[in-house]
């Protein structure tokens, strides 16, 4: 089915323990696979058991293997894959300025059933293709196209996982926590914000974090700062490193791949972090001593749901605006493997109230999913 191209394939799992909705998804890697043409429309005929169908994925600027944002849209795939008899075609594309020729490049070859794009800067070459190739099928992560029919654009609520990663920082960082050789410092109460680019998508995940944290208690300090890269971790392994120097206990960054840097100067300076994105215990896992938990939004769910329907020939399900949400169980914050069951009650406690005040309305956050 795959051709001779590798395709490598993880040992993700349904299982989880959890803070709220989405199940723990270990992040998958996967080579590109290649194929031959089909029509867009249904994959494989006979409900995805027959020849087989073709989705390409074209990744954001921070590229695949950043154990967050790119590879956990890919993961859905690869789960569509082994259940649909569907073939995945992998585009790298860390320059901005090609995105739209890559789009082109994808609907002029003819053979791809769905073309999922990663991220919102996809945005203004697709309302220009979706129009000019209104029988191919495609997938927008963090945008949508109004009135294109033929595009299934998935707004994820990041300002609401920020929120809860705020909301965890907040109540860890007053509690005693030490583990191989970390700990906080709960008198101290300070945790910090590292992000990747210093853009408004990453401002209003800093802004959403603060309120988070200011939720649980306002007289705890958070240090922000910027590597100005997504892929950097150097960079961002100052940021974190001067935070912890600052007195932060714990620093939850918004960088993807960077943040392993995060990850590592905890380690360092035996303090934690907090992943982003999907459960970075599981996807960073020579980490996990260090990373409490991840907040996390279901990419993966999203993915494997439109190749379903494509699949199914349902795509008037997902067509149109979509939604990642807190309410919807797409949002959610995970405890860290290795601090499963030794997390203080206090934690789920405001995690669950927290998000119960965002579904009755009672937060209302400065910053909206993709800026402010």
């Amino acid at each position: 089915m795959f051709g001779n191209d590798t395709y490598t394939e993880g040992d993700g799992s349904r299982n989880a323990t959890r803070v709220g909705g989405i199940s723990r998804r270990a992040v998958l890697a996967s080579g590109a696979v290649l194929g031959g043409a089909t029509l867009a429309g249904c994959l494989g005929g006979d409900g995805g058991n027959g020849d087989g169908g073709q989705v390409a994925i074209i990744s954001s600027d921070a590229g695949f293997g950043d154990n967050a944002f790119n590879d956990n849209a890919l993961e859905g795939l690869e789960e569509a894959a082994d259940e649909f008899d569907v073939e995945i075609t992998q585009v790298e594309e860390t320059e901005t300025a090609e995105f739209a020729a890559r789009q082109e490049d994808l609907a002029e070859d003819g053979s791809y059933d769905l073309i999922v794009m990663v991220g919102y800067q996809h945005y203004e070459g697709l309302v220009e293709h979706s129009e000019a190739y209104p029988d191919q099928y495609w997938m927008l992560i963090n945008d949508h196209v109004e009135g294109a029919d033929n595009v299934s654009g998935w707004i994820e609520m990041n300002n609401e996982m920020s929120f809860l990663a705020g909301v965890a920082a907040g109540t860890l960082t007053h509690e005693e926590i030490d583990h191989e050789g970390s700990a906080t410092e709960p008198d101290e109460s300070v945790v910090g914000f590292a992000g990747g680019e210093d853009i408004d998508l990453i401002n209003a995940f800093e802004q959403s974090y603060i309120e988070g944290v200011e939720w649980v208690d306002d007289s705890v300090d958070v240090l922000t700062g910027y590597g100005g890269s997504f892929s950097d971790s150097e960079a961002l392994n100052d940021v974190a490193t001067s935070q912890f120097d600052d007195g932060a206990d714990i620093v939850w960054h918004a960088a993807a791949a960077a943040g392993a840097g995060a990850f590592a100067a905890a380690e360092d300076n035996d303090r934690f972090a907090m992943g982003v994105d999907s459960d970075q215990s599981v996807a960073n896992e020579q980490y996990a001593d260090v990373i409490l938990g991840s907040a996390i939004k279901a990419l993966n769910e999203a993915t494997y749901q439109v190749t379903e329907a494509v699949v199914e020939d349902d795509w008037e399900s997902v067509s149109g605006e979509q939604n990642l949400s807190i309410e919807q169980e797409g949002i959610d914050y995970v405890v860290g493997q290795e601090f499963e069951g030794e997390m203080p009650d206090s934690l789920e406690g405001n995690l669950e109230e927290a998000k119960q005040a965002v579904v009755d309305g009672e937060v209302e956050l400065t910053c909206g999913p993709t800026g402010c």
